[in-house]
């Protein structure tokens, strides 16, 4: 029998994946009308269960019940629990860029008369959604035209177009600025105002305060705890605790900075033209260092050119280069393909993993000696037990959370895949290695571990640049700190001396240079 005023009630899920059990008798309960927040370490099981829940594992594939509105269900696939009003948005969102907003939200569920689709009733329904979602775009604009906050309103102007019940997100604000995610959230409470149910997995515990009513908290495919909660005065440490097993007293590992090591990358007077928008720069005279044992931390708000930089470094994989001068150990290079970058001790973890970062046909050894095929090569052929010995120990090193390294990458959670993506640009053995949003997607636990993997390189000697959305993230982990506005170097702050009002201040003026 369900319980009072549940809307959903999922009773002993368990899903089995060769090798490993991804979901052990998972319990929980949503209350109508909640937003219901799901937290637990990446693998933990949090999305596997949402799978299991909006038909992408079909019923049959599992083990257990799920009771929707009283009534228990057997999901065949991702249609039939749409129908039941259930609908997910996934981390990667699944628009097709080349169409028009209005193609995306009725794609599959077309309006049609007379046998044919019915494009001005689409339009007016279209406009209709765009509006309660509070987007003002034209239906007709092809989405790769959208930026990342206005495709995920997309997304949920979408699921409100099949009547949703039950909306699922799936890490909803991973990829935006906090514009971007403070309205999505708005949004979240104005959908639980008019009846939606909500569950959002998310690592934020900040946003988890923010707008949760209820925490389920997984912990390797098991339910640890689930409670209610009063909005805003989430316990983040009970949260952590249930997570990780144990008490994070410190949310960033101590570490001595380190100042006055040798410069390994200078910088100077760099200038980039993007790649598509003749006369606009995308890197402005930008000039830098970074030392040796040193993390350096680059803070910018969205579209402000830090990525851009950072592409443009890497073997001008970005944009056109149009004047400065690059040194490693105080002589000029010019690194004009991502060969020579590598070549010259540089690597790149990129804030995209999947577009990026990632082969995703790819298993997990073959991507982790991508970057440095030469060293597992013997007579010309990549060996084997060369091959597999490299991946063995990353895999262990990183605790990369696999039931073996022949899988595919596809198969891992978020941050396992970024811990892939590490492990690949780490086999190189570079001296400077920069980071593009490291820990995106990855919840506190993980996080710490990255952390400390970022100080174990820099005390190696390594130069690590961090570049980072999170000013927590950026104050609590690195040595010195620019700032970037609109493709332009406006400060240079010790960690000592900064704090997220200076750092702000900084970030959103173009007055002032960092030599």
């Amino acid at each position: 029998m369900a319980e009072p005023h549940a809307i959903l009630e999922m009773r002993s899920i368990t899903k089995l994946f060769p090798g490993v059990k991804a979901l052990d008798d998972v319990t929980m309960s949503v209350r109508r009308g909640d937003i219901h927040a799901i937290c637990g370490e990446n693998g933990a099981g949090k999305s596997t269960l949402m799978k299991v829940l909006s038909g992408v594992y079909p019923h049959g594939t599992y083990g257990g019940q799920i009771v929707f509105e009283g009534e228990e269900m057997s999901f065949k696939d991702i249609k039939s629990s749409e129908s039941a009003g259930i609908v997910i948005i996934h981390q990667e969102l699944a628009l097709i860029p080349e169409l028009s907003v209005t193609e995306n939200i009725f794609l599959g569920n077309e309006i049609v008369a007379s046998g044919l689709i019915d494009r001005r009733e689409s339009r007016r329904r279209c406009r209709d959604l765009l509006a309660r979602v509070g987007l003002e775009v034209d239906p007709d604009m092809a989405v790769k035209y959208l930026g990342v906050g206005q495709q995920q309103l997309v997304e949920i102007a979408k699921a409100l177009s099949k009547n949703v019940k039950l909306l699922i997100l799936d890490e909803p604000t991973s990829a935006l600025n906090e514009d971007d995610s403070e309205n999505l959230l708005l949004l979240m409470k104005g959908l639980k105002g008019r009846g939606i149910t909500s569950i959002m997995i998310s690592h934020k515990l900040n946003e988890i305060a923010a707008v949760s009513d209820a925490v389920t908290v997984i912990r390797d495919g098991r339910t640890v705890e689930t409670y209610a909660v009063e909005a805003g005065e989430v316990d983040e440490d009970r949260i952590i605790r249930a997570m990780v097993g144990r008490s994070l007293d410190n949310r960033y590992p101590d570490h001595a900075p380190n100042l006055g090591g040798e410069t390994v990358l200078e910088v100077r007077d760099w200038t980039v033209e993007h790649p598509n928008v003749p006369g606009r720069l995308v890197c402005d005279g930008e000039s830098f260092v970074a030392r040796r044992g040193e993390i350096v931390g680059f803070a910018g708000l969205m579209g402000a050119g830090r990525t851009e930089l950072a592409r443009s470094l890497f073997g001008r994989s970005y944009g056109i280069h149009r004047s400065g001068q690059m040194f490693l150990h105080g002589e000029e290079v010019e690194l004009r393909t991502v060969r020579d970058a590598i070549r010259h001790r540089l690597a790149y973890v990129s804030e995209d993993r999947k577009q990026l970062g990632l082969n995703l046909l790819d298993s997990i050894k073959r991507t982790i000696v991508s970057a440095n095929l030469p060293a597992v090569v013997r007579r010309g052929l990549i060996d084997p037990s060369r091959e597999r010995a490299v991946a063995e120990r990353y895999r262990s090193s990183l605790r990369i959370k696999t039931p073996g390294v022949d899988v595919g990458v596809a198969t891992l959670s978020g941050g396992n895949q970024q811990k892939v993506v590490l492990a690949k640009w780490l086999f190189p053995e570079p001296d400077v290695l920069i980071l593009d949003e490291p820990t995106r997607g990855i919840d506190v636990g993980a996080k710490f571990e990255i952390y400390k993997l970022i100080q174990d390189l820099a005390d190696q000697g390594k130069a690590i640049i961090v570049i980072s959305s999170e000013l927590p993230e950026v104050l609590g982990l690195c040595d010195r700190i620019y700032t970037i506005c609109e493709g332009r170097i406006t400060g240079e702050v010790d960690r000592a001396d900064a704090d997220q009002e200076t750092l702000m201040r900084l970030m959103t003026t173009t007055v002032g240079s960092a030599a």
